[in-house]
Formats: structure tokens, C-alpha cells, sequence
């Protein structure tokens, strides 16, 4: 005991000796135990120089509290402030990182009564350029993929030991063995579609007994789950992605985690998430948020409520909660080398803590652009959550981009109607867009006819592959950032609709060995006989689908007026639309007719813009068009035209 206890007093000094040394030499830890499990977790789970946003290590640990900590091992890396959680096996640790720090192996070190361990913390040199890192925008498509659902590149991973859920491709709701290797191999396939940007649903941990296959109950916010593979093979993925000129989104869920987060069995704080007495979910009632007549109870309902009993709502108003989902988004960022991120549920969060979210990860990537899920049919609450826009509280989300849910509805409605009473067919449309004014900034809205929470695209236009084919040219030629769900490019069906999410999410055929039916490939969509549904579809449609899309989106990559030009559109109720994007030299002319029969393009409504057009082109067929009112369109055809103006 004598021994020990002489043994831990010297090695006690020796660290002592060395803190008040400052920038002396660092002491020598050789003798110090390592933590062993004492330390079970320490996230981030590393660190780099030359980064703006404050660290804050989240420290995990029996008993942990009791302990004093400092870092040593090298210049410029220091402990400013210790705090203790109401559990005893926390402590959240402030470091301050010198802008001479020199990137390494440092070491907290932890002691006690004479008892002294150390463990290690890996602090890196940032990447050259990283701050000034580009992002996604209007010249981009974005390409939604359910990971699950997509591709099994590595079959050997389909389940694993240490999570609840095995693989069962059977299952609407279960694991079908999808993963990250599945959308490493597929890269050429996504990049000669025409997308730019690839968003995949969440890939972290989610380890939920059953329907964990979407990832949006996370279980680890730093582990990728190991049925999609690890943290390793995300970060090759976007290289190779980068590889391929495709950007890659980060889809990232802060207002809740799942009931299986490792967290869960014992809270750092009692207010680390929403709490009540019995379970109570949120009223979803968003306009709390702007209303002037709101409720402090509804607001707070709306903030505080569960999503769903499984995901428990975490509390941004507690400062180390904010702290930690801070840093989580940098991480990530740095670590993989992330092009923007996409933030589920947005308005559910706490809208301050939010927004002071939304600038920290600004102030770190000046240039990054976020985009949130805010969804409402109401035009005037979604313009509220975009950054910048003058709202009469004086709120600022500081949120770059949302998405545009109005749109998506109007065009659901718009697009899948032979109706040409008042108000309805493409008129929905039309009269969507003349709300224009109210938003903020038009270049950064998301524009979509589907996503993988909404009926498939192709169910709710009752499987018609024309109708298919205009919301594809609207989607190439709208003002916005396009985003296309995996499988619209060929107007995938739900395998049950009955099933609701679990028969949307359909695998792509062709992801898995032994498919009988492959449309990666062009042999294998050109001999599709049957949908995803499993019906028969007519003879070649699958892959008049898919290269349509691949034409429009191909060349929507270098049209500029696409990506920047201003919108002039005409009103028609004969379930007719047509609309111009221009700029000063050049016009893409978009004429719709989801009618019934053929009509006539009326010229001469349009000459405020059409005169001065010259050299047209038609996009898809490449044949030459001239301003004429002997041109027809064909029921349910929607025809694009470049011009050159003046």
C-alpha cells in the first residue's frame, strides 16, 4: 500500500511539475496507466487546429466526475473549465486550442486521491482550404437515396452482432441489407443521371429493435452504423463522390435521438432532453413559432413535445446540448469533408438555439449552405425559416435554404388532375409561384415532387409515364435547387401503397444479387417488363423515362439562365402552363399541356418576352424550333426550348 501510494504521488508531481511549466517541455506520461474502460467514451471524438468553434469534450465515464482533469502532451492545448452534469459520470471539459497549437497526440489526464490516468485525444492539422469549401446551390440536382433501399454492395454486413434488428428483405419495414459500398458502386451510374449532389437519409447508428432501417432514431451521433459500414467507408465514400463531381449532404437530425441512444440509460442533465409525466408528443402546431397570438403552452408543446414515442425530444435550451450538436455538425463537416447538410424536422427544434446552430456552423464554412426541412403548406411560415428574411419579430434563423413543400403540393394537385375547373390543374401551379414575393431568396429553395416521407411521385400521377415526363422537365427548368428521390428518373411505384412509408421505400432493382431485373444497367432497363410494383409497365417506358431525365439533367449542368435567370410565366385555365427563364442573352422557353388533347402554343400572349428570341432549339430531340403559331403540343407532353434573346 506504502508503495502504491509513494508511486502515485510522484507520478501526481510529475504532471503537476509539468502543468505549471506552461510551454516547457511535456512531461513524461510513460508511467501513468492508460484509462483502461475508465473512460468509456470522449466525443468529439477528435479535433483540429485553426477551427472557430469552441471545444467542449463530452466525457463518459463510472464515476468520472470525481475526478480533476488536464490535457498535457503538448504547445498551445489546455483545459480552461471543468463542469460537472447532474450524473456523476460526466464531465464536460472546455479546451482551449492555441492558434500555435501543434497538431498531435494529446492526453487528458485524470486524477484522484493520489490515483492518476491518462487518455488520448488526437488534435490534427486542418485541412488547407477547408473553411473556404464550396457547396451545393442552383447549378446543382440533388439525388435522394435511402441507403437501405438502394444498393447491397456488402452483403456480409446485412446484420450485425452487436445491433438489434437482422436483415429481412421481406419485410416493408425491415432491413433489406442496403448500404455504402452499395452507393460507392453505383457513382457512375447517379453522375451520368445528371445529378450533382448526393443526399442520402442518415446513415448513423440507429439501433431500434424494428423499423431502424431509416436511421432518424440515432443511437451514436459519431458511428456510422455498421450495417451501412464505418466511419471510414463514409469518408472514402465522398471522396469518391468528389471523385465522380458529385457533392455529398449530410442528412442531420438534432431535435431528437432514438430510445436506444447509448445516452439514455443515464442522462448527463435532467433536462438533456424533454421530460414529462407521462409520454406526450408534440401538437405540430408550427405556427406557434410566428403566430403573435400563440400560447407560451402551445409553443412550448410544439418545442417540447416527442416526435414519435421512440425518438425523445432533446432540449437545445440546455447549453451543453447546444454545445454538443454544435460541434457534432463541424466534426462531421471536417472529418468527411461534407458539401452541406440537410436538417430533419427543423421547425420541431427550439428556434433560438437553432439559429445560434445554424451561425456556428456558417462561422466555421463561410460558404456552406444547410437546408431544413420545414414542412408546411403555408407559403408565409415557410419564407419565416430562411435566414434573413424580414420577419416582423425580428427573428433571424440564420438557415441558408428551406424546402419548398408549397410547390411540391401544387404540383402533386396540379399535375394529376384532367380538371379544368376554377383553381385547379396546372392553374395550382401558376398560382403557387406568384407568391414569389414573399421569400427571401428563390436560389436557395429545394424544389421536389417527391421525397422518400411523401407518396411516390409516380403513384400519386397514377402511374403515367407523360405526366412522369413533365414533372421531370419542370423539375429541370423551375427556378430552385431540383431534388429527384432515387427511382422518379424511371417512375418507381410504391410495392403497397397500404404500407404507407414501407411500401414507398422500394428497392432499386438491380441493387441486390440475384434481382431479376436490373435498371442500373441500360441493357436492364431497356428490358424492363415490369414496375416496381411488379405490374407490367409498357414496352420501353422504363428507359424512355430514365433517358429523358438523363438529357434534361445533363443539360441543365451548364445552362446558366437555369441557374440564375429570372421567371416569367403565363396564366391559362385549360390545365395548359408556360413560362420563361431568361436573362439577357439567353431564354428556355417551357410549355406544358396537361390536358387531354393538343394545343396550339399562343404566341402571341407572350411577345413582351418572345420577341427578340432566335436560334431554338428543342432540348430533348435537338431539332430546330422557330417562333410559330402553327406549333402543337400533344396531350399530357411538355416541350422545352432554348432561345438566344436580342
Amino acid at each position: 500500500m506504502k508503495i502504491n501510494y509513494l508511486k502515485n504521488i510522484l507520478m501526481s508531481s510529475a504532471v503537476a511539475g509539468a502543468v505549471s511549466c506552461g510551454t516547457g517541455a511535456a512531461p513524461d506520461l510513460s508511467s501513468v496507466q492508460d484509462a483502461g474502460d475508465k473512460v468509456k467514451r470522449v466525443e468529439p471524438l477528435s479535433w483540429w487546429t485553426g477551427m472557430k468553434t469552441p471545444l467542449q469534450l463530452m466525457v463518459y465515464g463510472d464515476g468520472i466526475s470525481e475526478y480533476d482533469v488536464r490535457m498535457e502532451g503538448g504547445k498551445g492545448v489546455k483545459v480552461q473549465t471543468v463542469h460537472k452534469a447532474d450524473s456523476p459520470n460526466y464531465l464536460f471539459v472546455d479546451v482551449r486550442i492555441a492558434e500555435n497549437a501543434a497538431p498531435g497526440t494529446y492526453w487528458l489526464v485524470f486524477s484522484r486521491d493520489g490515483e492518476i490516468f491518462k487518455y488520448p485525444y488526437e488534435i490534427a492539422s486542418r485541412a488547407a482550404g477547408s473553411a473556404a469549401r464550396g457547396s451545393f446551390g442552383t447549378s446543382d440536382m440533388v439525388y435522394l437515396i435511402m441507403p437501405d433501399r438502394f444498393a447491397n454492395g456488402d452483403p456480409s454486413n446485412d446484420s450485425a452482432p452487436d445491433t438489434a434488428e437482422k436483415a429481412d428483405r421481406s419485410e416493408f419495414f425491415g432491413r433489406h441489407g442496403g448500404d455504402i459500398q452499395g452507393i460507392i458502386d453505383h457513382l457512375d451510374y447517379i453522375s451520368d443521371l445528371g445529378a450533382t449532389v448526393i443526399w442520402p437519409t442518415p446513415l448513423l447508428l440507429d439501433d431500434e429493435p424494428e423499423g431502424s432501417y431509416h436511421s432518424y432514431a440515432c443511437a451514436d451521433y459519431y458511428r456510422i452504423d455498421p450495417r451501412f459500414g464505418s466511419n471510414e467507408l463514409y469518408r472514402e465514400f465522398v471522396q469518391e463522390a468528389h471523385g465522380h463531381g458529385l457533392k455529398v449532404i449530410m442528412d442531420v437530425v438534432t431535435n431528437h435521438c432514438g430510445e436506444a441512444h447509448w445516452w439514455m440509460k443515464d442522462l448527463p442533465f435532467k433536462d438533456w432532453i424533454h421530460q414529462f409525466d407521462e409520454y406526450t408528443g408534440t401538437n405540430v402546431c408550427f405556427s406557434t413559432n410566428m403566430d403573435p397570438n400563440a400560447s407560451a403552452y402551445d409553443l412550448n408543446l410544439q418545442e417540447s413535445g416527442w416526435f414519435v414515442p421512440s425518438m425523445p425530444d432533446m432540449n437545445l435550451d440546455n447549453p451543453f446540448v447546444l454545445s454538443y450538436f454544435r460541434q457534432w455538425a463541424v466534426w462531421w463537416a471536417e472529418y468527411a469533408g461534407l458539401d452541406g447538410f440537410r436538417v430533419d424536422t427543423y421547425p420541431y427544434n427550439e428556434k433560438g438555439p437553432m439559429s445560434e446552430w445554424c451561425s456556428s456552423v456558417l462561422k466555421e464554412y463561410p460558404s456552406f449552405n444547410i437546408v431544413g426541412e420545414c414542412w408546411t403548406s403555408s407559403i408565409p411560415q415557410l419564407a419565416y425559416w430562411q435566414g434573413g428574411n424580414g420577419n416582423k419579430d425580428g427573428f433571424d434563423s440564420h438557415l441558408p435554404s428551406i424546402m419548398d413543400f408549397p410547390l411540391q403540393e401544387a404540383i402533386c394537385r396540379g399535375l394529376s388532375t384532367d380538371s379544368m375547373a376554377w383553381g385547379e390543374g396546372m392553374v395550382r401551379i401558376y398560382d403557387c409561384l406568384s407568391h414569389d414575393f414573399v421569400y427571401h431568396d428563390l436560389s436557395k429553395m429545394m424544389i421536389f415532387a417527391g421525397n422518400h416521407d411523401l407518396d411516390r411521385i409516380g403513384d400519386v400521377l397514377k402511374h403515367n409515364p407523360d405526366r412522369q415526363k413533365i414533372m421531370l422537365a419542370m423539375m429541370a427548368t423551375m427556378r430552385g435547387i431540383p431534388q429527384l428521390l432515387y427511382g422518379d428518373e424511371m417512375m418507381f411505384v410504391s410495392k403497397d401503397r397500404s404500407q404507407g412509408h414501407g411500401g414507398l421505400r422500394v428497392d432499386f432493382p438491380g441493387g441486390w444479387e440475384g434481382d431479376s431485373q436490373d435498371f442500373f444497367s441500360e441493357e436492364g432497363r431497356a428490358a424492363a417488363m415490369t414496375g416496381t410494383d411488379g405490374k407490367p409497365v409498357p414496352e420501353g417506358r422504363i428507359a424512355e423515362l430514365h433517358d429523358y431525365a438523363r438529357t434534361l439533367f445533363q443539360w441543365r449542368k451548364g445552362k446558366k439562365v437555369i441557374h440564375d435567370g429570372k421567371t416569367m410565366h403565363f396564366l391559362s385555365r385549360d390545365n395548359t402552363y408556360a413560362y420563361f427563364r431568361y436573362d439577357d442573352t439567353d431564354a428556355v422557353f417551357v410549355f406544358i399541356n396537361n390536358s387531354r388533347g393538343k394545343k396550339r402554343i399562343p404566341w402571341s400572349h407572350y411577345s413582351e418576352i418572345a420577341g427578340g428570341l432566335h436560334d431554338g432549339r428543342n432540348v430533348v430531340t435537338g431539332e430546330v424550333m422557330e417562333i410559330s403559331d402553327s406549333t402543337v403540343v400533344g396531350p399530357r407532353q411538355a416541350l422545352v426550348t432554348e432561345f438566344k434573346r436580342h
